[in-house]
């Protein structure tokens, strides 16, 4: 796509005027319910869903199918990282009336330094075609280990802070408790950081280690800035109040690790081939559309196994919990003489 310095204004306008209503909604610190978390995500899929199709009657098909393929992809990858915001949240134990505060300002500087990234990333592919070749070696190295960190099956997983932010936390010093929605206070004498601002902190610093693997995945559907940008913006812009609507679901995800190794893995291969073709290797390359309906029906599938697995261990772990099993003198199984303990 040719996009002018003008567009890109009108976008950056558009997408921060959306931001700031999303904001104002949100500003004052409450507990978000599911009927709020679902009419806003819904709010977020179908202005992602209209930004496509302006780009499908504007510029055509081809960069519309990049633009669903990578935000499809960048918010699959995003459902895997709210995994470790759940983490985040109990490690600094944040009040749950302050969480969307938490999430919409972590998100933001996530937002802001994956524009960087992406910007960084669209330079070197441009100067150093090779690069191509490294982006899809990792992303195959990264599904071959998200494979193994699924087998492992880590239970007692805690989230560890990253060494900037206990550099931070060295440098300004850490409030006992929180105080509302501020993020410094004065306290003897000195002026030092909230549990607030620490927890965004780790929440933005965080979703930058993410961008390792979803930037390169993303340039592996799209070279185009524009449309790598779009879709990582949309992506995380929804990613607040996909926290809320689906906290609860996320232990049920069982095979969510499996299914995006196989994105990432393929996207790898993608990848490769593209670097092949480049270098004047007459190797086949796989199309928009092939990447579109492979993403969406390993995401499918793997979201339907996913809850039959979970379904079936319930059942399981319910059959063997003390005062589920029925016994009596209307014989083995018999209702009537049934207790629960």
């Amino acid at each position: 796509m040719d996009v002018s310095l003008t567009l890109w204004v009108l976008t950056i306008v558009g997408l921060s005027a959306l931001i700031a209503i999303d904001f104002f909604i949100g500003r004052k610190p409450h507990d978000v319910s599911i009927k709020e978390a679902g009419i806003w995500t819904v709010v977020w899929i179908v202005l992602a869903a209209l930004f496509g199709l302006g780009l499908f009657l504007f510029s055509g098909g081809e960069p519309a199918g990049e633009f669903f393929a990578g935000f499809i992809t960048e918010k699959s990858l995003s459902v895997d990282n709210l995994f470790v915001f759940v983490l985040i949240m109990a490690k600094f134990a944040v009040p749950s009336q302050y969480q969307q505060r938490v999430l919409l300002i972590g998100v933001l500087i996530a937002l802001v330094l994956r524009a960087i990234f992406i910007a960084a990333g669209a330079a070197i592919l441009a100067s150093f075609a090779w690069v191509f070749y490294l982006f899809g070696a990792f992303l195959i190295w990264t599904a071959w280990k998200l494979i193994q960190e699924a087998r492992a099956d880590q239970e007692d997983e805690e989230f560890e802070e990253n060494k900037l932010l206990k550099a931070a936390e060295r440098r300004f010093g850490v409030a006992d408790r929180y105080h509302g929605t501020k993020l410094w206070i004065e306290q003897n004498g000195k002026r030092v950081m909230t549990p607030m601002l620490v927890v965004m902190l780790a929440i933005g610093s965080t979703d930058v280690l993410f961008a390792l693997d979803s930037i390169p995945a993303i340039f592996g559907l799209t070279q185009d800035p524009y449309i790598v940008f779009t879709a990582n913006a949309f992506a995380l812009m929804g990613l607040r109040q996909l926290y809320f609507l689906i906290g609860g679901l996320l232990r049920k995800l069982v095979h969510l690790s499996y299914g995006l190794s196989i994105i990432l893995g393929f996207i790898g291969v993608k990848l490769v081939l593209h670097a092949l073709h480049e270098s004047g290797v007459h190797v086949p390359e796989i199309s928009i559309p092939v990447s579109l309906g492979v993403i969406c029906s390993v995401l499918i599938v793997t979201t339907i196994t996913s809850l039959w697995a979970s379904k079936k261990q319930a059942a399981t772990e319910a059959a063997r919990k003390p005062g589920t099993e029925k016994a009596g003198t209307g014989g083995e199984g018999s209702p009537k003489d049934s207790i629960d303990v």
